[in-house]
C-alpha cells in the first residue's frame, strides 16, 4: 500500500487500530485510506465515522452540523461508497472525480485499487513528450 506521506500512514493506522479493522475488511480500508489521506476529513473523521458502532455517519453530508469542502463531501461520498455501497444521488461518479485537485484525485483512485486488491502503480506522463517509436506504433493502429 502506498501513502503519500508519513503522516497520511500513521493517520491510516491510527483509525484502523481504533477501529479494531480486520487485516481483510478492504472495505473500511479505502474509506480510512482517503479520511487519513485529507487533513481536514482527519481532523472531522469522528463525524464522519462512529467508532463505538463501527458506522458510517451518511448524515454528516447534510446535516449542516459540519462544514465540508465541496471536494471533502466528494471524498467522503467516494469512501462511503467503497465501504458499503452508499449511494445518495446526490452526485455522480464524474462529478466526484472532477471536484478533486491533483492530490484528492490521486488519494481517491489509490483507494479505489485499495478496495478492489488491485497494486497498480501510478504514473506521471509527460503529454508534450512522445518516443519516435510511439508515434510509429501510434501510425500503424490507425491504419489498421
Amino acid at each position: 500500500m502506498k501513502f503519500s506521506s508519513r503522516k497520511h500512514a500513521s493517520n491510516f493506522n491510527e483509525l484502523i487500530k481504533e477501529d479494531n479493522t480486520h487485516p481483510k475488511d478492504r472495505e473500511r480500508q479505502a474509506l480510512f485510506y482517503i479520511v487519513a489521506g485529507n487533513d481536514d476529513l482527519y481532523k472531522k473523521r469522528n463525524a464522519i465515522y462512529d467508532f463505538r458502532e463501527n458506522s458510517i455517519e451518511p448524515e454528516c453530508l447534510t446535516n449542516g452540523k459540519i462544514d465540508f469542502s465541496t471536494s471533502s463531501k466528494a471524498l467522503i461520498r467516494l469512501g462511503f461508497n467503497l465501504y458499503n455501497g452508499y449511494n445518495d444521488n446526490a452526485i455522480s461518479p464524474i462529478d466526484i472525480f472532477y471536484s478533486l485537485d491533483k492530490e484528492n484525485y490521486n488519494l481517491a483512485m489509490c483507494a479505489v485499487d485499495l478496495r478492489f486488491g488491485k497494486d497498480i502503480v501510478r504514473m506521471e506522463y509527460d503529454s508534450e513528450f512522445k518516443h519516435e517509436e510511439e508515434l510509429e506504433n501510434d501510425e500503424d493502429e490507425l491504419e489498421l
